[in-house]
Order: structure tokens, then sequence, then C-alpha cells
């Protein structure tokens, strides 16, 4: 198999990981959400900190504001989006949360100084409309879940900007050990104040599930960068949007509607605009 069709094969099982991640995170049920955070992360900051270990890196890192900016935006946009994920359909969910590579467009021209291409313009456009047919915005209370669900994809976007900078400075390890870290420390006092709840076999197999899927996802990812440029790619890490619609409606029955599914088709078409304008030399 050629280097490039083993890069789109790693990425297709990456969002297949993810999807599976996010599921699993639905079926903890009532579980706290900074419960699943700390199972999310614990498997991560293990495997990353065994990794620096063997390669005899430096646990403290370089640039360690950056590292810290980085943890903080991860942190709060996986809470959001945990949180989102047991309130609305999973395919609402996982389609919101996806629009971070739109915002990354707008955060890396403002704080990068990164250009932003001629069609990448008309493709933000058509994944605005997009979430506007999936939300339908009521303007009442009904709307706060998906609008969690956004913003998640807001600091998401605002963790990949700052991981942007930081491959100047810090190995991808080190990132990973400081956010998942970062994470399992914050989620620690939480839980002892009230935010856990003992969980029953299944609930604890889907806690070990969010870790075991989002771990093997990261590095699934990493290894499909090896193989094949991040522009050739990222059209396929929106598999994570139909894994996660075929998941939904055979687990949970949650069959998208007309809007969600025009809303979902709004923001594909996007994120092959975005896609196609990435691809071009000339803006």
């Amino acid at each position: 198999m050629k280097d490039h069709n083993k890069g789109i094969l790693l990425m297709i099982l990456a969002s297949l990981c993810f999807a599976l991640m996010a599921s699993a995170v639905k079926y903890t049920g009532e579980i706290p959400t900074m419960q699943i955070v700390f199972f999310r992360n614990l498997i991560g900051m293990l495997i990353s900190g065994y990794m620096i270990y063997r390669t005899g890196g430096n646990f403290k890192g370089k640039n360690r504001g950056g590292l810290i900016f980085r943890s903080i935006f991860g942190l709060t946009g996986v809470f959001l989006y945990f949180y989102a994920l047991g309130e609305i359909p999973l395919s609402d969910a996982v389609v919101l949360n996806q629009m971070s590579p739109f915002f990354v467009v707008i955060l890396s021209a403002w704080f990068l100084k990164e250009p932003i291409k001629k069609l990448q313009i008309p493709a933000v456009f058509l994944a605005m409309l997009g979430v506007i047919f999936i939300i339908r915005p009521e303007f009442n209370a009904t709307i706060l879940p998906s609008l969690i669900a956004l913003m998640s994809a807001f600091f998401a976007a605002a963790a990949y900007t700052t991981i942007r900078h930081l491959r100047l400075t810090d190995k991808p390890q080190v990132i990973i050990f400081y956010f998942t870290a970062f994470s399992v420390l914050v989620a620690i006092p939480f839980m002892a104040l009230g935010q856990f709840q003992w969980p029953t076999p299944l609930q604890f197999l889907s806690l070990l599930g969010v870790g075991v899927f989002a771990t093997g996802a990261q590095f699934l990812m990493t290894y499909a960068y090896r193989y094949a440029q991040a522009g050739d790619l990222s059209i396929y890490s929106y598999g994570k949007t139909v894994f996660s619609t075929l998941i939904g409606a055979v687990i949970w029955l949650e069959i998208p509607d007309q809007y969600s599914l025009i809303g979902i088709l709004f923001i594909l078409t996007g994120a092959y605009v975005n896609y196609y304008a990435s691809k071009k030399k000339v803006e």
C-alpha cells in the first residue's frame, strides 16, 4: 500500500475511534462530566509520559506559558463537548464540535497572522449556515446545549491554534502530556468535592472505552500525518460525522431530521471547500 493511502486509512480509523469515544461518553449515562474527563485523559497521560521517559525527554517543556494555555483551552473544549454529548443527539454534537477547523482559520489569521484564502471565506459561511440549520435557534433554554457544543469547537480551535505555535518549541508527546496531566489534576478536586459517582460495570467499561478510544485516535492521527500531508488528510477527519450519525441511528435510534441533514450537508460542503482552498497554491 502506498504511503498516501496508508495515511488516508489511518485517518479514517482515527475518525472511527473519535466517533466510538463520543459514543462511549454518551453510554456513561449520569456519570459526572469531570469524572469522564479524568478517565479520558488518564490513559493518554500515562502513555505520553512513558514516551517522554523512554526517550529521555524533558517533562517541563520549553514554552510553558503556551503549554498551559493549550491545556486550559483543550480542557474547556473537552468539558463542553462531553456535556453536550449527554444533552443532544450524537450526530448533532459531533458535527457542531467539528466546526473547529473553521474557527482555526479565523483564529490563525488573527493571532498567527496566517492569511485567509479567498475560498475559505465562503467555506466558513457555508459551515455557519449549516450550524443554523442544526441548532434552529428559538432563543430559549432549548438552544443552550447546542450552543455549548459550538463553544466546544471554538475552544478546541483555540487549542489547535496554540499547538500550531507550540510546534516551534515543543515535541508532540510533551504537548499531549501537559494537556492530559493538567486535565487529570483539575478533575481530581472536582471529583473529591462530589463530581464522582461509583460506576456500574457497564459504565466502568464505558469510561475505559472513552480513554482507550481517545488515546487510540490520537496515535492513529499521529501516524497518519507521517504518511501523508495534513492538507490531504483534513477532509477525511469528517468521517467522524458519518460514523457518529450511523452509530446514533443504530444504538439510540437518533435519526437526524431533514434540517439536521441539511445542516450536516452544508458543513461537509464547507469542509470540502476549505480542503480545496488549502490545496490551491495560488489564492
